[in-house]
């Protein structure tokens, strides 16, 4: 009668054969779920994170412009004149224009701190529309109106809060600005693609004219547009906002610097997904070995099972199965630790969470097949063994 091999019983084979050897089995398992729990919390940390990048570049759009005073032809400095911002909103695809104007002003705690600890937070000129423009939100209190505008009142970014001190407006905080007392009436949310805005306190155009003699030559001016038309709009908005100097003024594009971020987090990625695919290989050939030495020790019980009828095709089948089973046992396990640790990734750094279930069934598979190729040559070998010679003592 010919001989049948059946799964169940080829599992449970395999599953005697690996429970014979527990840890030996174990170790090679861990490395097996070391490389997979690489690759995939390598995978969903970057998934992630593009995630949230795109989430943020569809809240802060990228049809933002920042127009800035460049060098000019001969380096020396320049100002962007005073009415750029209405001179930019005279081209056709731009939708809008906001500015910001520096102030030759330092902010304080108090008065009793010196005049040179300004804790790197700048003064800012702001108009009302600004947050709106960037696209921004307050975390708490409210920003700058046309009422707040006129008023010593001042609006921190987030940054320059936290440098500050001041983490809520209960009591109502106050702040020194060059000799005048300013009412912190709002502390904005983080601006990622707006360091400059974080690490400012923010007051009123007529504000700062009365006690600073700030002009409304902007430091920085905003310019959204069409999307269609940004690359256009770019090319003619410093011909536009200063006609005599159109090489002193610089453009750019702040949704770039997540961009070029973002391009070196994938190599980085990338790289990471290297070192795993190298501990998966590493893994591998402790699969063999650990098969190699399972041929050599068992060849008394394979010498058995031939002998009662086990074709060398059963032999193969079954070590070649304890090898996938192995792999696969380790793959799952690193599975959900690389997904456990994407998850905690993300909590812990506020990020979109995403685990892309392709990313998972290809790293489930990369040990499915590791585990296949390191088991050939051990199978091979065992079916290779004539039964009278594996169970001569």
């Amino acid at each position: 009668m010919r001989s049948r091999l059946r799964l169940g019983d080829l599992f449970g084979l395999g599953l005697r054969g690996l429970a014979a050897r527990p840890a030996r089995a174990l170790l090679t398992a861990i490395g097996i779920a070391i490389g997979i729990a690489a690759i995939v919390s390598v995978i969903g940390i970057s998934a992630s994170g593009r995630a949230d990048l795109i989430a943020t570049l569809d809240r802060l759009g990228t049809n933002l412009l920042r127009v800035t005073p460049g060098g000019g032809v001969l380096g020396t400095g320049s100002e962007v004149p005073e009415e750029a911002r209405v001179m930019a909103e005279r081209i056709g695809p731009v939708q809008s224009a906001t500015q910001t104007t520096q102030v030759e002003a330092s902010v304080r705690r108090n008065d009793l701190i010196g005049e040179l600890e300004t804790g790197g937070i700048a003064v800012l000129a702001a108009r009302p529309d600004l947050l709106d423009e960037l696209g921004g939100g307050v975390r708490t209190g409210r920003f700058l109106d046309n009422a707040t505008s006129r008023v010593p009142a001042v609006v921190l970014g987030s940054v320059s809060a936290r440098r500050l001190g001041i983490t809520d407006l209960d009591p109502r905080p106050r702040v020194f600005l060059d000799g005048t007392w300013f009412t912190v009436i709002g502390i904005l949310d983080p601006l990622e693609l707006h360091p400059d805005i974080e690490r400012s306190a923010l007051i009123g155009y007529p504000v700062a004219d009365v006690l600073f003699a700030t002009t409304e030559s902007p430091s920085t001016l905003y310019v959204r547009a069409s999307p269609d038309f940004l690359n256009d709009v770019a090319e003619v908005i410093p011909a536009t906002v200063n006609p005599q100097s159109p090489d002193a003024v610089d453009v750019t594009r702040p949704s770039d610097a997540l961009q070029a971020r973002r391009a070196a987090d994938e190599a980085l990625t990338n790289l990471l997904i290297g070192l795993g695919a190298v501990a998966l290989l590493v893994a591998g050939v402790a699969i063999a070995n650990i098969m190699v030495m399972s041929v050599l020790e068992r060849r008394t019980e394979i010498g058995v099972r031939r002998a009662l009828g086990a074709t060398r095709r059963h032999i193969r089948v079954q070590f070649l199965f304890e090898s996938v089973l192995l792999s696969g046992i380790g793959g799952v396990a690193g599975t959900l630790l690389g997904a456990a640790i994407t998850v905690a990734y993300a909590a812990n750094r506020d990020l979109t969470l995403a685990v892309p279930p392709q990313g998972v069934a290809f790293s489930i598979g990369a040990a499915l097949v590791v585990g296949a190729l390191a088991g050939l040559y051990p199978a091979w070998r065992a079916a290779r063994i004539p039964p009278a010679e594996a169970v001569r003592k």
